[in-house]
């Protein structure tokens, strides 16, 4: 008895500062939503008001995808680092790939392996993304197009260098020039081709139309796909390596894509969104750059009453 009394009185004071400081503020702001103003109808106003939707799903995107995604990719990275340490199943697969890899290597296959695989060494990626910016300067001017490319590519590789350090996991040893690589946890050319592939494709889709986007992102998925591949049948990555580093790239994209507003390219896009339509002006050419960002050639549609055309509103 004594035991509840003295746990009561311990968790009394948290459970005040609870109630007062989020059980009663919810209550107060239903409360107020269903008396205030247009009462039960402001529900039917933000389900309806194009503004305020977007308020929402800008506001959604922020707090429920931006962190679970973070959270997602740090799991799939923790388990694969648990596995790697921890179990023979994992190890078992890792083992059979680099020996299936070694066994059927040959001179003319391993070249054209080895051509893929620099489409993610850093050297290539640094070059290609230098082209990028250029031609996507010129062809979609915006000042954020290098931003953006410097903390996807900058970001990634922070991230796997730390990752390789801590973890310091050994490579396979049937190929000697393994050894003199590094840590081989996760793979730094996996990780560099899925993230800047995919920081690419988003770029260059730009303007252009829903199935261009798509036929982009597929061709960017591949490449950082087959440069993952050539990685495990080059014998200087195991599996788990090459999907730990996939798994970081693409994940760190999709979070530098969500800070940048997708092709709208802008940091901070959703924040000035949501602010714009409670009436704060965060920018004052926020409306002129993300138009000009998001942009699509105006198609010619008919008109239902004379025949005429005109462009699309």
């Amino acid at each position: 008895m004594a035991r509840t009394r003295t746990a009561v009185w311990f968790l009394a004071p948290a459970v005040l500062v609870v109630a007062a400081l989020v059980v009663y503020p919810i209550g107060q702001t239903l409360w107020l939503s269903l008396h205030a103003g247009a009462g039960p109808g402001n529900y039917a106003d933000i389900l309806t008001a194009p503004e305020l939707r977007r308020a929402l799903l800008n506001n959604a995107v922020w707090i429920l995808v931006a962190p679970n995604l973070v959270t997602a990719v740090g799991l799939v990275l923790a388990v694969l680092a648990y596995l790697v340490r921890s179990t023979s199943d994992l190890a078992h697969v890792d083992h059979s790939a680099a020996q299936w890899g070694h066994d059927h290597a040959g001179r003319v296959s391993t070249r054209g392996i080895d051509l893929v695989t620099q489409l993610g060494a850093t050297r290539t990626v640094v070059v290609l993304a230098i082209v990028l910016a250029v031609v996507e300067t010129r062809r979609a001017p915006s000042r954020w197009v290098v931003p953006f490319l410097v903390v996807v590519l900058a970001g990634e590789g922070i991230l796997t260098s730390t990752i390789k350090q801590l973890l310091d996991r050994v490579r396979p040893t049937l190929n000697p020039i393994a050894a003199t690589l590094g840590p081989s946890f996760p793979s730094g050319h996996s990780a560099t081709s899925a993230a800047f592939y995919a920081a690419a494709a988003l770029l260059l889709g730009r303007r252009r139309a829903p199935l261009a986007r798509a036929g982009l992102a597929a061709g960017a998925a591949a490449v950082a796909v087959a440069v993952a591949c050539s990685r495990v049948l080059l014998d200087v990555h195991w599996v788990s390596d090459v999907l730990a580093g996939l798994a970081l790239g693409w994940g760190w994209f999709a979070i530098c894509g969500i800070a940048f507003g997708g092709r709208l390219l802008r940091f901070g896009t959703a924040v000035e969104r949501a602010a714009a339509t409670a009436g704060v002006n965060l920018s004052e050419d926020a409306d002129t750059e993300d138009r000009e960002s998001d942009a699509i050639e105006p198609e010619r549609v008919a008109s239902s009453s004379g025949g005429r055309t005109h462009p699309p509103r």
